[in-house]
């Protein structure tokens, strides 16, 4: 008597492969989510650049700086930013603190604070940003000091 067996793949088999596409499916998420921090936090230094530029058109323009209370709002409408960019995983404003300069009364603001923070530390960019203290004086117009400093993962600029 001849007994016939099917082909086929056993129960063993099948777990094994299943256990092997699992690890390699968490390896290759573990990889996409250190890319996605990188692309924001590239983002996010992009449009610091980006408000950057705008605040030095607005300078140009009226030889000091918006206060903190209306930068977004006089940088979108007199033209000098089509929109004012927000966080990409947060989608909140930037930290912005309109300062005294050397020269400039409480009135007007002679320089800025610009910032965010970003998701991965020891980035590049952080070599050479401001990493300003958050003791510069505050001009007319409201806002509070900026909350960025020289923790390791704040991107700051001043002019």
């Amino acid at each position: 008597m001849k007994t016939s067996y099917k082909k086929g793949f056993t129960l063993i088999e099948l777990l094994v492969v299943i256990a092997i596409i699992g690890i390699l499916s968490s390896i290759v998420l573990a990889s996409l989510n250190s890319a996605r921090q990188k692309g924001r936090d590239a983002r996010r230094i992009a449009d610091i650049k980006q408000i950057q530029l705008a605040l030095e058109l607005y300078y140009d323009a009226h030889s000091q700086y918006p206060t903190s209370a209306l930068y977004g709002t006089n940088l979108v409408s007199e033209g000098f930013i089509s929109t004012l960019p927000k966080d990409p995983s947060t989608a909140a404003d930037y930290s912005y603190s309109g300062l005294q300069g050397s020269a400039s009364t409480a009135a007007t603001c002679g320089s800025y604070h610009l910032g965010a923070t970003l998701e991965t530390s020891g980035h590049t960019a952080l070599a050479s940003d401001a990493d300003a203290p958050a003791t510069d004086t505050i001009c007319t117009g409201g806002g509070t000091n900026f909350a960025g400093g020289s923790d390791g993962l704040v991107y700051d600029v001043k002019p």
